[in-house]
């Protein structure tokens, strides 16, 4: 199945009182990675809603922590799609400080067509359902704003 993984620096503002980055950004990450991983695999969901009215909304995620992280840390977020079912695909999420993985989870995002001002789940395409099963990886690791903030 198709992977990703891209780098950025644990800012200030991620952290706690204590200086360890606060639990809920594990969840934002989760959201940046899935949107870099669609971003790049030619799926961009901006691009998405504008041309085919497809939204990419987040139905279930969970998060497990191993390891604290702390400002100024420099993380990989390595992304890989875990399943892939009629109306949704599930990404599995891992980050990792060098080699020590500090936390894991997954999102699982539907498939939906906005259409006259309503949504409904709709089949993922075969093109994309080809292209989310590609055993490749897609390492966008080189230039990344969050990584230079």
């Amino acid at each position: 199945m198709r992977k990703n993984s891209f780098e950025i620096r644990v800012n200030w503002g991620d952290t706690d009182k204590a200086g360890i980055v606060y639990y809920p950004n594990y969840f934002k990450w989760f959201d940046i990675a899935g949107h870099q991983f669609f971003r790049s695999i030619g799926l961009s969901p901006a691009t998405l809603e504008e041309e085919k009215g497809i939204i990419l909304p987040l139905l279930d995620a969970k998060c497990s922590f191993e390891k604290p992280l702390y400002y100024d840390d420099i993380i990989t977020i390595q992304t890989e799609v875990a399943e892939i079912h009629n109306k949704v695909v599930k990404l599995n999420h891992a980050v990792y400080r060098g080699s020590d993985k500090t936390g894991y989870g997954y999102e699982v995002r539907g498939w939906v067509k906005k259409s006259d001002g309503t949504y409904k789940a709709v089949p993922i395409p075969d093109d994309v359902v080809s292209i989310l099963k590609e055993d490749c990886a897609n390492d966008v690791s080189g230039l990344n704003p969050l990584l230079n903030a």
